[in-house]
Parts: C-alpha cells; structure tokens; sequence
C-alpha cells in the first residue's frame, strides 16, 4: 500500500513526486463538517475513477475506472439517505452535478471520507480533481493539475490511501 501525502500549505508528495495542489478555501481540517469549505484531515483510500469520455482519453489506472453519465450526481443533503453517494439525475435532494460545463470533474478520483459508515453532516463529495485557473480552493477538495492528476493515477493501486496532514 502506497501513501499519497498531503500538507496543509498545498503539496501532495507521491512515488517521490511532488505536486503543487488547491486545498479547501478554509484550508484543513481534522473535524470537517458539510459545507465549511475545508478539506478533511486523515487519511482516506482510494475508491474510484470517474472521467469525462466526451472530452479526454480514460486515463490509465489499476483504480476502478467509469465515464461519467449526463445524468450522474453527488448527494450533498445530510438529510437525504442517499448522502454522500453518487445518485441519478433528476434527484429530489440537494446535490453535485457531476456533468459539469467546466473541466474540474473531467476527472475525478473519489476518496473514501466519510463513506463506512456514512454520518449526516460529516461531509460529502470529497475528490481529487482538476484544478481550477491559477490554483484557486476548492470546497474541501484536492485539486490537481490534469497531468498530474493522470500521472498520480498512473501509480496508484487499489490499497492505497491519501492522507492530508493539517497545519504544522
């Protein structure tokens, strides 16, 4: 099992590699909570790849690999029962589109925070993804270059985790 690392002031270190990221626009946290903006502290495996076929290549990865559908979403309603899953659209409860018209969901890497058990209003949708112009946050995300996020795929086996370290 390989450990991909993540520090609180945007680097992910991986297979002796190192990577600039966007990290949650409130930064880290050990005790994140459904819409606070930051990205949860811990270490989270490696669940699946999802990729926009209409606008890249699938990228290469031993990790379970899915296009994403016009009609996929990410429940982010911690009163709904399908909260923090990937559900079909249309959907009564709030959530992500994962269809989106910009390219940060072109690829997706799906960490497993929050997810065994899920726990309302612990915090949901928490992936690797693409970054946006100029490194902006995200809402709890990491986001990634697209090489880079194609390149830490390329390494990454089922097994392996991603721990994001808080503020020294």
């Amino acid at each position: 099992m390989a450990i991909i690392r993540v520090t609180a002031d945007g680097w992910l270190f991986a297979h002796g590699k190192r990577f600039i990221c966007a990290l949650g626009k409130t930064g880290t946290r050990p005790d994140k909570r459904e819409g606070d903006g930051a990205t949860p502290e811990g270490a989270w495996p490696l669940r699946a790849v999802f990729y926009r076929a209409d606008r890249i290549l699938p990228p290469v990865t031993r990790l379970p690999l899915s296009p994403i559908m016009r009609e996929d979403g990410w429940c982010d309603d911690s009163t709904h029962p399908d909260y923090n899953r990937r559900i079909k659209l249309p959907h009564p409860a709030r959530h992500e589109i994962l269809w989106r018209e910009d390219s940060l969901y072109d690829l997706i890497l799906v960490l497993g925070y929050n997810d065994a058990p899920v726990v309302a209003g612990k915090g949901s949708a928490i992936f690797m993804h693409v970054a946006r112009p100029g490194w902006a946050p995200t809402e709890g995300c990491v986001a990634l270059a697209p090489m880079d996020l194609r390149d830490i795929l390329a390494m990454a086996t089922p097994g392996d985790a991603v721990t994001v370290t808080g503020p020294r």
